[in-house]
């Protein structure tokens, strides 16, 4: 299988022979989508916190007597039935909300992913990206050139100009192969794959 190879204006040069093992999957959506979920729900934290009847403060007073209000019997306000009362079953801050995935279905997932954004024309092949300053500019005027507003570049090394360079970019995402997510790869127009990447993602997801 062959991918577009793009030159620094963002025109295709050339083709580039890819692995179809990555690069030529059938399309799986319902494996996608369950990768794609179980990736946000592990990095959800379980920091949020509710209280139940005994922890909010309340006064154990009842609020009326018991007869003759025409309103349904009360012992106290912090009944989970009233305004401001507790929570029956409140959201605690231990709570888990990983989800596990096997990593043969992950990368299978991650093919499908990749295959389907070629096939979409979203992914294309680049020979290197090397900055020789850590100029933002730089590489905000190189991506303009190639035409490209939203893009996530998988290089084969990511140092520290290249860093640097792209941390302030708002629709840029610069990662080596192995720090790739499926996330990512799905929110962004276009994705770019350095030469020296591509070996990387077949022995990742080959």
């Amino acid at each position: 299988m062959q991918l577009e190879l793009l030159n620094d204006q963002g025109q295709a040069a050339s083709k580039v022979d890819v692995p179809e093992t990555v690069f030529d999957r059938q399309y799986n959506e319902s494996l996608i989508h369950q990768i794609v979920v179980a990736y946000q729900a592990n990095a959800r934290q379980g920091t949020r916190a509710q209280k139940d009847r005994q922890q909010v403060r309340h006064s154990t007073k009842k609020p009326f007597k018991q007869k003759g209000t025409g309103n349904a019997r009360a012992g106290m306000t912090s009944s989970p039935l009233w305004r401001g009362g507790g929570r029956i079953f409140p959201n605690l801050p231990e709570e888990n909300f990983t989800q596990k995935i096997n990593k043969k279905m992950y990368r299978a997932g991650m093919a499908s992913i990749l295959s389907q954004l070629a096939r979409e024309g979203r992914l294309a092949v680049v020979d290197s990206l090397k900055l020789e300053s850590p100029k933002t500019k730089v590489l905000a005027d190189k991506f303009k050139a190639m035409n490209l507003e939203s893009v996530m570049v998988i290089a084969d090394e990511v140092d520290e100009n290249l860093y640097l360079a792209s941390r302030n970019l708002k629709n840029v995402f610069v990662v080596e192969p192995r720090y790739a997510d499926p996330v990512s790869l799905v929110h962004f127009k276009k994705v770019l794959v350095t030469k020296g990447a591509i070996d990387k993602l077949k022995e990742m997801f080959a």
